[in-house]
């Protein structure tokens, strides 16, 4: 049993060092992005929200989640995306947000979850200027996964401080 746990730890340590990381893909708009598992509190299924009136566009409401207020974010509206109705895929990705050194929760609607998925930092490649309505300041890069495409988000660049200030006065 030893010897296990040692070989366990020897593999979790070679995977550190060699820059692999793992990301959690999800679908918006019939693409694909991803963000860092690492970052990612919980996935829930969509269930109505509080929402709260003069809070920005993007800011689709708030979840009481085991005590804690947190906001929610509409992905489609941040990104200026045309609004859909949500379906029984539609989920919300809690997620941990550095700001500064202060940490904040909040929830992203994404349209659905796909896949988790081990990238090495060699695979990322850097974004392009022609990003299309998205602001490359937000994308860690681009990585190819089974053919196709996948844009990995830099969960805290996504919002602008004052965002992040505003979302910190909802919660």
């Amino acid at each position: 049993m030893q010897a296990t746990n040692n070989k366990t730890s020897n593999n979790a340590v070679e995977w550190m060092q060699s820059g692999a990381r793992q990301f959690l893909t999800f679908f918006l708009n019939d693409e694909e992005y991803g963000v860092d598992i690492l970052q990612v509190n919980e996935i829930r299924e969509w269930t109505p929200i509080t929402t709260l009136p003069e809070t920005p566009s993007f800011v689709k409401g708030v979840i009481n989640l085991r005590g804690n207020i947190v906001p929610i974010i509409d992905l489609r509206a941040l990104f200026n995306f045309k609004s859909v109705e949500y379906g029984p895929t539609t989920v919300v990705i809690v997620l941990n947000i550095n700001n500064d050194g202060q940490q904040l929760v909040m929830g992203i609607v994404v349209d659905a979850v796909s896949d988790t998925h081990t990238i090495n930092q060699g695979e990322i490649k850097k974004s392009p200027n022609c990003a299309g309505s998205i602001n490359i300041k937000y994308l860690q890069g681009l990585v190819e996964i089974e053919g196709k495409l996948v844009l990995l988000l830099d969960i805290d660049k996504l919002l602008t401080d004052h965002q992040l200030e505003q979302i910190e006065q909802v919660s």
